[in-house]
C-alpha cells in the first residue's frame, strides 16, 4: 500500500445515531430563558447555568463603554472592549447552550438569524472513565519508585456516537487505523454521499458582508515570539471583541528534558497554547492575513497544521 505523507485532514467532529454532524457551539451564543412563574421568586444560584429548554438565543455584544454604568471602571486602553450581555427582561435569564451544535443550526447562525430551538444543540455525548495503573519493578514484588503509579484517563462515547473526519483521499472500504504510540486502533469506514458539510462550505471565506469568525478547529494566536493568545497581534486593530473561554493572553510553548539528552528540546503544549474551538471574533474590518488562525511563519510544526487545517474559521454577518 502506498504511503501518503502529504494528506490534508480537517476535524474530527460528532456524528450521532442519524448521521448528523454536530460541531462546537458558538461561545458567543446565550440562551434566555423566563424565570420559573410563582409566588416565591428562585434565588439566583438556584438557576441552572447550562439548560435545554430555554425559549430564545441572544450573543454577546461588544460594552458601549461611552455609557455611565461603565464611568467607575477603567480598562486597558490598548485592550479589546469587553463583551456583555444583552439587556433582557428582569423576569429572564440567561443560560448557556450546551456545547454542541449541529451543522445545520450553525449555517443558520453564521447567516446572522437567531436559534429558538434548543434541540439543536446537544450535551457531551461522552463519559470519563479513570483508570487506576501500577508498574511493577521488573522480576520484584515491588512497585516501581519512579513513576510506580499513575492514571489513565480515558474518554467513552456513548453508544451509536462516531467521531467524523475528511481526509484528502479516497477510501473505498472499512480498513484499521493504529492512534497513537501506544498500540490503540480505531475501525475508519467511508461515508458515502455525505453532503451535511456543503452548507457550511458557503462560509469558508470572507465576503463584503462578513463582520465575525467562527473558529472550527483549535488555532493558534501568536501575540509576540512565543507567546500566544485568543487573538494575535496582527488582528487587534481590526478587532471590536472576542468571546472564548480562555483569558486574552494565556499560553505559550515551553521546553522538556528528555532522560539522557543533554539540551532541551522545544515543546508546543496544547493545553498552554491553543484556542479553543466555538471562539468568536468581531470584526470592524476584516484583517489583510485572515485565512487561519495561525502564526504566519514556523517550520515543518506550521506545515503540519495547516495540513491539518488547525486554526479555520468560518465566516458570518451578524
Amino acid at each position: 500500500m502506498t504511503q501518503h505523507r502529504d494528506l490534508e485532514f480537517l476535524g474530527s467532529f460528532l456524528l450521532d445515531t442519524n448521521n448528523t454532524l454536530w460541531l462546537p457551539t458558538p461561545k458567543d451564543l446565550l440562551g434566555v430563558k423566563k424565570k420559573p412563574s410563582g409566588d416565591k421568586e428562585t434565588p439566583e444560584d438556584d438557576l441552572d447555568d447550562k439548560t435545554n429548554d430555554w425559549d430564545r438565543t441572544e450573543r454577546f455584544q461588544p460594552a458601549f463603554q461611552q455609557d455611565k454604568a461603565w464611568k467607575h471602571l477603567c480598562f486597558d486602553s490598548d485592550g479589546l472592549s469587553p463583551m456583555v450581555t444583552p439587556l433582557i427582561d428582569k423576569n429572564e435569564f440567561i443560560c448557556r447552550p450546551q456545547p454542541w451544535i449541529k451543522a445545520e443550526a450553525l449555517s443558520l447562525y453564521l447567516a446572522g438569524e437567531k436559534l429558538n430551538n434548543p434541540r439543536d444543540f446537544h450535551d457531551h455525548p461522552w463519559s470519563v472513565q479513570i483508570l487506576p495503573h501500577i508498574h511493577m519493578e521488573t522480576g520484584t514484588r515491588q512497585v516501581r519508585d519512579e513513576e510506580g503509579y499513575f492514571t489513565e484517563v480515558a474518554i467513552r462515547l456513548h453508544s451509536g456516537w462516531k467521531l467524523v473526519a475528511s481526509i484528502s483521499c479516497k477510501l473505498d472500504e472499512p480498513f484499521v487505523v493504529r492512534l497513537g504510540g501506544e498500540g490503540h486502533r480505531a475501525l475508519v469506514s467511508p461515508l458515502p454521499d455525505f453532503q451535511q458539510w456543503q452548507q457550511l462550505a458557503a462560509y469558508e471565506k470572507p465576503t463584503d458582508a462578513s463582520n465575525f469568525a467562527y473558529l472550527l478547529t483549535p488555532g493558534l494566536a501568536e501575540k509576540q515570539p512565543a507567546v500566544y493568545g485568543v487573538y494575535p497581534t496582527n488582528w487587534k486593530e481590526n478587532l471590536s471583541g472576542c468571546v472564548s473561554d480562555r483569558p486574552l493572553l494565556w499560553g505559550g510553548v515551553s521546553t522538556i528534558e528528555r532522560k539522557n539528552q543533554q539540551e532541551k528540546e522545544f515543546a508546543l503544549l496544547p493545553q498552554r497554547g491553543f484556542v479553543p474551538p466555538g471562539t468568536v471574533y468581531l470584526f470592524e474590518d476584516i484583517p489583510e492575513q485572515a485565512d487561519d488562525l495561525l502564526p504566519t511563519t514556523g517550520g515543518n510544526w506550521l506545515m503540519t497544521f495547516q495540513q491539518l487545517n488547525y486554526g479555520k474559521l468560518l465566516w458570518g454577518q451578524r
